[in-house]
């Protein structure tokens, strides 16, 4: 069998370290009483809670480093990291190209996304071709992302998303869709708005907001039977806050009708949270790139320099410039990165 010598190959003979591992049979209730006790989780949230999100700034207080950033690829034309907790997403975005294979015009341009775990990021290894799952994935974060992309801006052109969870601790499409969004207006990519996602875990009564990955796998299965409710599942949705439009729902595992309709509220509720602190780091990082871009370095400025350099950004131009900026292909209005009169400084979620 020929090797793939761009690939570090691992011993021919090797056996899973999970083989060695100390296994204990865990009951049902062991089990719920591990995940959930006294209405907190194992990381201390509540059942109705979010992982935090931290941006570069709260309250005037610089963090370093922040869970949401853009700008990490170097060789991408956008690119934005995100961390939940122990989930890490980072995506890329590259500049538009001809639609491979394609003899027609097209009035629409086309989003080509890939999702992909990286080989270490689970519990099980995964293999570096996309399995299953992951090409479940890319479907749904292609259908999340196409809404919101202005595509009749490059006809008969594609722009490439790329999506790779670095550790996946639960809810990582969700991750991938909020990031790939901010790697989109990262990228200059006209949009309509910006696309937040979230994740619910149900199981039976029991409901898990942004389910960690033992979460998720317990709700990957039935409850017993002579439970008050039989429903469990995944679910996830992407939203676009602006509008108020859902761009994609999906799920997995048997919920009826009833348990759909009723928390779809919740999905607005925290995407609606998320929203602030996605639209704060954009803002940052296209403050920075402007002193970047009209500013000389700090180090070779005069004190006087730097004053008059400074009541210029706080006072000149770049104040009417929030209003309306202009990025290559890309106008962002202000209602995506303008000073909101409700908001102030970094949002952290509770």
């Amino acid at each position: 069998m020929p090797m793939d010598t761009r690939r570090v190959q691992g011993p021919d003979n090797s056996k899973p370290y999970l083989l060695f591992a100390k296994k204990k049979d865990k009951s049902y209730k062991d089990i719920l009483s591990d995940l959930v006790s006294n209405g907190k989780r194992r990381d201390g949230r509540r059942l109705d809670q979010q992982r935090r999100i931290l941006s570069g700034c709260i309250a005037n207080r610089v963090i370093d480093p922040p869970d949401l950033k853009t700008g990490v690829v170097t060789q991408a034309k956008g690119s934005a990291y995100m961390e939940l907790n122990k989930t890490k997403v980072i995506c890329s975005v590259y500049d538009p190209r001809e639609i491979p294979g394609k003899t027609d015009y097209s009035m629409n341009g086309e989003l080509y996304c890939e999702f992909k775990f990286a080989p270490f990021s689970c519990i099980t290894r995964r293999g570096h071709q996309h399995d299953t799952e992951e090409k479940e994935f890319s479907l749904n974060l292609k259908r999340a992302l196409e809404p919101a992309v202005c595509r009749h801006e490059f006809p008969n052109f594609q722009v490439d998303v790329y999506a790779q969870v670095i550790e996946n601790d639960g809810s990582a499409l969700a991750a991938a869709i909020t990031c790939a969004g901010l790697a989109l207006a990262d990228a200059c990519v006209p949009m309509y708005d910006l696309v937040t996602a979230a994740t619910l875990g149900i199981h039976g009564d029991l409901q898990f907001k942004d389910p960690t990955h033992e979460e998720e796998m317990l709700c990957s299965s039935a409850p017993p039977e002579g439970s008050p409710s039989r429903s469990y599942g995944i679910i996830t949705a992407a939203y676009s806050p602006t509008h108020n439009q859902v761009s994609e729902f999906s799920h997995q595992g048997s919920i009826d009708m009833d348990t759909l309709a009723a928390v779809i509220p919740t999905f607005t509720e925290t995407c609606h949270l998320v929203y602030p602190v996605i639209k704060q780091t954009f803002k940052r990082e296209l403050e920075e790139n402007l002193l970047k871009w009209y500013f000389p370095p700090l180090k070779c400025l005069s004190k006087d320099s730097f004053r008059r350099h400074e009541a210029l950004w706080t006072g000149g131009p770049f104040q009417e410039m929030e209003k309306s900026v202009i990025l290559n292909v890309a106008v962002v209005d202000a209602n995506l990165i303008g000073k909101d009169e409700n908001f102030s400084g970094g949002v952290e979620i509770p």
